[in-house]
């Protein structure tokens, strides 16, 4: 009797672990060995600049303050973080069909017989025909026995889902400080080329007093006084355009802070921003693991391989058990005696037979392989984007050293335009193109340094850096 017993358990178990559907494996996908980039990377590939927290990137103590309130207060994380706790608590619902669940119920009974009822009363019986009785019952609610696992796949499938929605919140997080720290870079970058502006405007201001004074005396000409208006009312005319590009730039990071339109505090000036002077991307292979929206997209391609099961699991007989246990009696003192006491059971099993081809044709969509696709897009890419990265910080960087050459040739053009002018050797005119190319190219290298400076945001956010 006893080895039957144990027969029937081992049957059971081997039943019970039983999972329809494909486990999930990696797929192979083509890794580089190295990143693409326009020259030769630091040689500790082992390190990558994404290993940093945000904070050990971005130094201005005021940046820093901005992203910890973004962190706290931003419209598009405290979304994500929505979607985490429904995809928890979808969690909990689809695990708990795994569980019997039990519910009390009870009732109480009252009724009355009339003499000339359905059933005429006897008149040896006395008339007041009253009849109480209650019950109480525990009920086994409908539970189904997961042979074939299409209850354990299912949720699988709910928390890969929950996985994925949590390595979605870490890629808003990477997107949100990199979308701070480059929107306060550009700010700061406004705010330099405000500061030239003014400079330029106060120099030529000065050249324009000087410009009459000689007018006056007859040695400057009208056109000569024209000319100098003219760069006067240029450079005037720049300041509006920068400082409504300064208030909006403002308008853009406050509402990432999730706050209403106003100024936004300032730290380190523009030419005081520092990052690290090397940017070592690390192994390619390593972004597979740290890039929050390739480690989502494999989520969701777990949750869609266990889908499958699920699918499957159709095919075969589904067997459900149900039940109560109780009792009844006219009297609340005896109703758990055991002379009171109901039980019943129904186990029921169905087993499709004819379905049109619905259960075929759900396993052909839960097979059909776009979370796969999606999968190998979202490392591919990636690989792009650090490679993008990688490019325009070695390119501005190049551009910018070029970009200094060029200011200081023509700082120095300038000087001795104005000193030769001022002198009765040269024109003005020739003055005054040297001003304006210096002005232009003031500018100019202001916009390539912080393009420097944003390519290495865009290489930090790339790397997978920032949602530590």
């Amino acid at each position: 009797m006893r080895a039957s017993y144990v027969a029937i358990a081992a049957a059971a178990a081997v039943l019970t672990g039983c999972v329809v559907g494909p486990n999930y494996t990696r797929p192979q996908v083509a890794v580089p060995t190295s990143y693409r980039a326009p020259g030769p990377l630091p040689t500790d590939q082992a390190s990558s600049l994404a290993d940093l927290p945000w904070f050990g990137v971005f130094h201005d103590e005021a940046l820093q303050d901005l992203i910890r309130v973004a962190l706290a207060q931003s419209y598009d994380l405290r979304d994500a973080v929505t979607r985490v706790e429904q995809a928890q608590a979808n969690l909990g619902i689809t695990r708990s069909n795994q569980i019997p669940q039990l519910d009390a119920s009870g009732s109480l009974n009252v009724t009355r017989s009339s003499r000339d009822g359905a059933i005429a009363l006897p008149s040896s019986i006395p008339f007041n025909q009253n009849r109480n009785y209650g019950a109480a019952a525990l009920n086994l609610l409908s539970f189904e026995v997961d042979l074939w696992g299409r209850l354990r796949r299912a949720t699988e499938a709910a928390r890969a889902n929950l996985l994925s929605a949590e390595e979605n919140r870490k890629a808003v997080i990477t997107t949100l400080v990199s979308q701070v720290a480059t929107d306060y870079l550009q700010l700061r970058e406004l705010d330099y080329e405000l500061e030239i502006s003014r400079r330029t405007l106060q120099n030529r201001e000065d050249f324009l007093a000087l410009t009459r004074q000689r007018q006056t005396g007859g040695v400057a000409t009208l056109i000569d006084l024209r000319q100098a208006e003219q760069l006067v009312e240029s450079a005037a005319a720049s300041i509006p355009t920068t400082q409504q590009q300064i208030e909006q730039t403002e308008n853009q990071i406050r509402l990432l802070l999730g706050q209403s339109p106003g100024s936004v505090p300032r730290g380190r000036s523009f030419l005081e921003q520092d990052l690290p002077p090397e940017v070592p991307a690390g192994l390619p292979s390593a972004l597979l693991e740290r890039r929050p929206d390739i480690r989502a997209a494999e989520q969701s391609l777990i949750a869609a391989n266990a889908n499958i099961g699920v699918a499957k699991a159709a095919y075969f007989p589904t067997i459900s058990l149900s039940g109560t246990i109780g009792g009844q009696s006219s009297q609340l003192s005896s109703l758990f005696s055991s002379n009171n006491g109901t039980w019943n059971f129904t186990p029921q099993i169905s087993q499709p037979i004819f379905s049109a081809g619905r259960i075929r044709n759900n396993v052909r969509l839960a097979e059909y392989r776009q979370s796969e696709v999606a999968y190998e897009r979202t490392i591919q890419t990636a690989f792009r984007e650090v490679s993008d990265a990688l490019i325009a910080h070695q390119r501005t960087r190049e551009s910018r050293i070029e970009q200094e050459k060029l200011v200081s040739a023509l700082e120095d053009r300038k000087r001795l335009a104005y000193v030769r002018y001022q002198g009765g050797v040269d024109t003005q005119l020739n003055a005054l193109d040297a001003d304006r190319d210096l002005f232009q190219a003031e500018l100019t290298l202001a916009q390539t340094r912080y393009s420097e400076l944003a390519s290495v945001v865009q290489l930090y956010k790339a790397l997978g850096g920032g949602w530590q």
